[in-house]
């Protein structure tokens, strides 16, 4: 049994290692001193995990929150990288926080092991996983920073993948299997790399997913994609570029909400919110919230963008009742 450790971050904020096994871990970050603060903490491969905090002068807060820690840190290894992951500067074994914010006051930060919690796993592709470099940024990485302890997402959402490559590569859903726990969440969000794959094809893996997570006691959750920032000559985004319907004809999220429909599965559909926040930003404004200008990249999202979007899952969680309500910051 590994002991909690504790370590106080210097006053002008850093990064803080603790040599831990893979596992999921209770953080306890004091906060305050003498002057006004303001702090953030993230971790690992660039996670949000406690949004910005603010503190008065002399005031002083506790703030707690439940990570998932794995080696390597950042997207599940691949079969043909040696085993190294995807990982990027921050990657590596063990937890690394990061104090961060406007005017860090962190006091000292305690790391324990976590009794039973609740695990959120992510099955994704890079619009959902722990992006290695910015600016992308998978709205998985936005995500955590909306629970209290007691909650740790997993994500296990890696680039480039199909529901076919997730399926098939041992990485990634059968190591998810073997991690989850009965009553465990499994969001499923796999649409945007099935450029070649039939709709027969498509209906029976998201079914196979869903089984999967079932027999071993799971809840599986159906996550239809985010869309693209495609603007159409009519200003809306009613498009098949935009709304994920493949050279095939396949559209994406019509089989999604059909699989959860058929199966009782409960939906949450990204793609119907994040067209509404798209269209209401308007085709200029909402550029940000991908990466048109910095990397003319009009499927993947900005840290702008990532944590729009995880704020509507975690809307979706609360108004599903897929979370009890304590455990949302």
């Amino acid at each position: 049994m590994q002991h909690a450790t504790t370590v106080t971050p210097a006053p002008s904020g850093t990064a803080c290692h603790f040599d831990v096994e893979p596992g999921t871990y209770d953080v306890e970050v004091r906060l305050g001193g003498g002057a006004a603060g303001s702090t953030r903490v993230g971790g690992g491969a660039r996670r949000a995990l406690l949004p910005e905090t603010v503190t008065a002068p002399g005031e002083r807060v506790t703030r707690c929150f439940t990570v998932n820690v794995r080696d390597p840190e950042g997207e599940p290894a691949r079969p043909d990288d040696g085993g190294a992951g995807a990982t990027g500067s921050d990657g590596g074994p063990g937890l690394n926080l990061h104090v961060g914010g406007s005017d860090p006051a962190p006091a000292g930060i305690r790391v324990s092991p976590a009794g039973r919690t609740l695990q959120v796993f992510l099955v994704g592709d890079s619009t959902v996983c722990d992006q290695a470099r910015a600016p992308y940024t998978g709205w998985g990485q936005q995500l955590p920073q909306h629970f209290h302890r007691g909650l740790s997402v997993a994500n296990y959402a890696s680039s480039g993948e199909s529901t076919v490559s997730y399926l098939e590569n041992p990485l990634l859903f059968a190591t998810v299997l073997g991690l989850m726990r009965e009553d465990d969440l499994v969001l499923v969000q796999l649409a945007h790399n099935d450029k070649t794959t039939g709709a027969t094809t498509y209906r029976a893996n998201l079914e196979a997913l869903v089984d999967g997570v079932r027999r071993r006691g799971g809840r599986p959750v159906l996550v239809t994609p985010v869309v693209r920032h495609a603007f159409g000559p009519d200003g809306t985004l009613d498009n098949d570029t935009a709304l994920l319907v493949n050279a095939l004809g396949v559209d994406h999220p019509g089989v999604i909400r059909s699989v959860a429909a058929a199966h009782g599965v409960p939906l949450i559909d990204l793609t119907a919110a994040s067209r509404a926040v798209v269209e209401s930003w308007g085709a200029e404004l909402s550029r940000s919230l991908y990466l048109c200008d910095e990397e003319q990249d009009h499927t993947h999202t900005s840290e702008q963008g990532a944590t729009v979007y995880a704020d509507l899952v975690r809307a979706e969680l609360l108004a599903l009742g897929l979370v009890p309500p304590h455990l949302f910051r």
